[in-house]
Parts: C-alpha cells; structure tokens; sequence
C-alpha cells in the first residue's frame, strides 16, 4: 500500500551521480552529507566493505533524521588475479592514481560492488541488497588512457572509470542486471525497496 503522506526521502550523500540518478524517480528528497569515515578495516574484504559503509552512512542520518527514510549506498572497484587475489580499487583522487588504476584494469575483468542501506530509524526499519556488475575492459594503450582522462577526468570514480561518459569507449562488454548500478545506485532494486517502504512508484 502506497502511502499518501510519505515521510521525508534523504539520500545521504553529496555525490552529483547518486543525486542525479535518484531523481529520475521523481520522489522529492533531500541530500545530506553522512559525514561517515569511509577508511577500511584491517584485513576488510571489499564486500564487507561496502556493505558496512552503506549501513554506516545511512545510520548517521537516520540518527538525527529518525522520521525520515535514508538511502545510503557506497561503491567499490575490485581487481581479481590469476591466485583470486582481490585488490580494491577506490577513487583514485589524482590523475596520475587514476591513469595507474586503468592501467591495472587493461586487459582485465573488473567486478564492481554497490551497496544499498534503505533505513528509517522509527520503527527501525530497513532494507538492504548489492549489486554486482562486471566490467571487462579492453586492452588500454597508455596513450589512450591518458586521453580519457584529461576529457573525462573520472577523479572521484571508483577505479577510474565512468560508464555513462567516454569510458564506455574503454569496454569490451558489461555484464549488469541494472545498468545504473554502476553510475553508483541500483534503481531497479532501490525501486522496489521503496515501494515495500510505501512510496508510490510506477
């Protein structure tokens, strides 16, 4: 049953791309900062990782905004090697960061992980999921490398890349149930999520 007063919807984040995705649903919401610390435990698998730091974000807001439901999600990169070694791949933050990421990434499958923590503090209700999307990148001559990123400069994605640009050109094929998971929210199933939360959705 759809709600006809919903509560207020926050996304807790300050990323342009989370932002601009969840308002293709044309819910009204808000956007506020978690202020969450995103570093990594010892030892911290990626999918823990991420998984955490959905909840994390999500339940700073959720504290202070107990009425409202809140939307926290986070993102991570993960290269596998030929031992299944698995090496995270954050935001690369330089260009010369980004330029060694997708270096790492020519040639190469590249799993990227994005977490979702729907919560509302009253009541303590909460939906969670991860998507997993495969990324498999084409053989990257530096040169061209080089050339994405002084166009894209892709310095705050997850490993470097962002598939709704010019990095679509550094692809071989993605394999995704929902192609906006990997610009950084999984609609499909946020969707849904919403809706069993009570927002009235098509």
């Amino acid at each position: 049953m759809f709600l006809k007063s919903p509560p207020p919807l926050i996304l807790a984040s300050t990323s342009p791309y989370r932002k601009e995705l969840l308002g293709r649903l044309k819910l009204p919401f808000t956007c506020i900062a978690p202020g969450a610390d995103e570093t990594a435990l010892p030892q911290e698998p990626p999918l823990a990782l991420v998984k955490r730091l959905a909840r994390a974000k999500a339940s700073a807001v959720a504290a202070t905004q107990p009425h409202a439901w809140v939307i926290g999600s986070d993102q991570t990169a993960v290269r596998v090697d030929a031992s299944g070694a698995e090496s995270p791949l954050g935001k690369p933050g330089t260009e010369a960061r980004c330029i060694e990421q997708l270096e790492s990434c020519s040639n190469r499958s590249i799993v990227y992980l994005t977490a979702v923590t729907l919560m509302r503090g009253e009541g303590n209700a909460q939906f969670e999921f991860i998507d997993t999307t495969r990324v498999i990148f084409r053989a990257l001559e530096r040169a061209v490398i080089e050339r994405y990123v002084a166009k894209e400069r892709p310095l705050d994605c997850a490993g470097g890349f962002m598939s709704e640009g010019l990095g679509i050109t550094l692809c071989e094929s993605i394999e995704t149930s929902d192609p906006s998971a990997l610009i950084g929210l999984p609609l499909i199933r946020l969707s849904a999520a919403l809706r069993c939360a009570g927002f009235e959705l098509p």
